[in-house]
């Protein structure tokens, strides 16, 4: 496992993370996601990332008790906060209100007395810029968060957060955006902005939900089991369940074996050639999607090769800043 400084931070993290969203608490029961959680370890994976909203918070317990026992300086445990944790109408948002009171419940559920990054989950239209950052250097100042981060911001938005983040004097270092060489929709704005401030990329979804696995075919019924068949993970890949984009995919496979790599390895490898990238994050619903996945750690792409995946994958990959997601462009 090679690592990575999370942006211009000191802190270091392995550039391949392994996230709970989907799978922990809905898709797979306890056991088998605690056996990932210790694939990952055995891999020389140390950085976790989840969020208090993923299975209304029973993926943070889930982790909780996986990474029980673990040196905790040898771990980077990531958490967000803003999606609704409960019924109530400040059980949501980056309110002052919320953000105190969810990171007390995160670190109950996460068995820890810190966090290593807090992420603020989307921008927040209806709370205060002001309010939601002054909250953070609170949590920061009171040692429950060491680094501070977000989550699918806009360019204009990262730089608004880190210019206060500055006037308050605590380090917002990262943006966890989707990216995929068929989701590209950071690289115009929001991967040049965070370069000139020193924010990294900590990127969810680098096989784009399992499209890049190649598993998915053109006019083929849906593998038995997979996450386009699940109620909690289908209606974030349909966007990708057509039949262009699948042929497109399928021009990749003879790629991956020129490279001597598998399907999935090639696209998490392509992420990581963007030197914005610090991480990315892999989830799994066995042990061996992790053994698989963590082996495009340290490969190095040709252009050659790159040139060839853009090639074919150009007509389908989506680009358009604006597609960045935030709860005012949400269907």
């Amino acid at each position: 496992m090679e690592f990575r400084h999370l942006g211009r931070s000191g802190l270091l993290i392995s550039e391949i993370a392994y996230g709970n969203w989907i799978t922990h608490g809905l898709q797979v029961e306890e056991e088998a996601a605690a056996a990932c959680v210790r694939a990952a370890l055995d891999e020389g994976i140390t950085t976790f990332d989840t969020a208090d909203a993923y299975a209304t918070g029973a993926a943070e317990a889930v982790l909780g008790r996986a990474l029980h026992g673990e040196r905790r300086a040898g771990l980077e445990i990531f958490t967000k906060v803003y999606w609704p944790t409960g019924p109530g109408p400040n059980d949501r948002s980056l309110s002052r209100k919320h953000i105190m009171e969810s990171i007390n419940a995160s670190l109950s559920r996460l068995q820890t007395d810190y966090v290593d990054l807090y992420q603020a989950h989307r921008y927040d239209y209806s709370t205060p810029l002001e309010e939601t950052m002054q909250a953070f250097a609170d949590v920061v100042r009171q040692g429950k968060a060491l680094y501070i981060g977000v989550s699918e911001w806009t360019a204009t938005q990262i730089r608004a957060g880190w210019e206060m983040a500055q006037d308050l004097k605590i380090p917002f270092v990262s943006n966890q955006p989707q990216y995929s060489a068929l989701w590209r929709v950071i690289e115009a704005e929001v991967v040049p902005t965070s370069i000139e401030l020193g924010v990294g990329q900590v990127v969810f979804s680098p096989i784009a939900q399992g499209i890049l696995t190649g598993k998915y075919r053109p006019g083929a019924q849906l593998p038995e089991g997979s996450r386009a068949t699940s109620d909690a993970g289908s209606r974030f890949i349909k966007r990708f369940l057509t039949d262009d984009v699948l042929t497109a995919v399928a021009k990749l496979q003879p790629l991956a074996e020129q490279a001597g790599l598998s399907m999935a390895q090639l696209a998490v490898a392509w992420v990581l050639q963007n030197d914005n990238v610090s991480a990315a994050i892999i989830g799994a619903t066995r042990p061996e999607q992790v053994r698989d996945n963590v082996k495009a750690s340290g490969v190095r792409l040709e252009a050659d090769l790159m040139k060839a995946i853009d090639d074919a994958l150009d007509p389908v990959a989506e680009r358009d800043p604006s597609k960045t997601e935030s709860p005012a462009r949400r269907p």
